[in-house]
This record gives structure tokens, sequence and C-alpha cells, in this order.
């Protein structure tokens, strides 16, 4: 899950200890699919903070909710208000997260793509601009590797 620092930060996810946020406001379709079809409760996602001066992938956290109806679509005072998408057939979905671990050494955009392992990963794609995106087991437990390998 990608987000700008600015606006919603792995600080403001962690900010109480087992707190829960929601990941709204998605309004593209490939990632709005995602949310609600493929992600799990209990699925870990890597947290990215991109748009930044240095975009890293810079902890983990938890679906604690799978996807069910964007509440902010319907709500006209809304950023992410649509008039398109209504209660009986919702358009957009959301999930909840909750922090898993903030890494003490971010694993940097430069970082991953020094690996060769990772060169296929979809954040990697030009053009990949999507806020949820899929990764790979094999692309996971290597970001994870990377940022436990930094933090000896």
């Amino acid at each position: 899950m990608k987000t700008e620092p600015t606006t919603y930060s792995i600080d403001d996810l962690g900010k109480e200890k087992g707190k829960t946020t929601t990941w709204e406001g998605v309004r593209n379709y490939q990632a709005r699919n995602l949310l609600r079809d493929e992600i799990k409760k209990g699925d870990r996602v890597l947290f990215y903070h991109s748009a930044c001066k240095e975009p890293a992938v810079v902890g983990l956290a938890i679906v604690t909710k799978e996807g069910y109806p964007d509440s902010f679509a319907f709500d006209p005072k809304s950023k992410y208000f649509d008039s398109k998408s209504k209660q009986e057939k919702p358009t957009w979905f959301m999930v909840d997260i909750k922090l898993e671990q903030k890494f003490n050494h971010p694993v940097t955009l430069a970082e991953l793509r020094d690996q060769a392992s990772l060169k296929d990963m979809v954040l990697l794609q030009k053009g990949s601009r999507l806020s949820v995106q899929p990764v790979k087991k094999s692309e996971f437990d290597k970001i994870v590797k990377l940022a436990a390998k930094k933090s000896k």
C-alpha cells in the first residue's frame, strides 16, 4: 500500500498501539479489485512512502477487515464522493489495516531496484502509480529480509 507521508504516514498509522485505520479513497479499478476481491483479513502488507525525498518501504501493516463498501463514496462532503456509486451497488471498496512493524531502516526505492529478484515487481514497473498493488510472496519476503539485514 502506497501513501504520501505528508498525507498519511506510517507514524500516523502507529500513533496508538493497536489502532486501525480505513484504507479508503482508492479510485482506480485495478486497485479497487484488489481491495474487494484479493486482500483478506490477516494479510500482511508492505507500507510504502511515495512522492517524498526518498521513497521507501517503511514498514508492515496487517489487514484487520477485508474489503467492504467505501462509505466515503456516499458522502457528498467527502473528497472521495462518487455520485455514481450507490449503497445497493457500491463501486468502491476499502479495507482496515493496523501497524505491524515500522522498519528501523526503510528499504529505499533505489535499494529495491538494485535487487535482481525484484525486477518484475509491479512497484518497479514504469508508470506504476497504483496506491494498492499486488506483491508476490517471494518479493514480500525479500523486502522484509532486506529491512532486517539493514537493522543489524
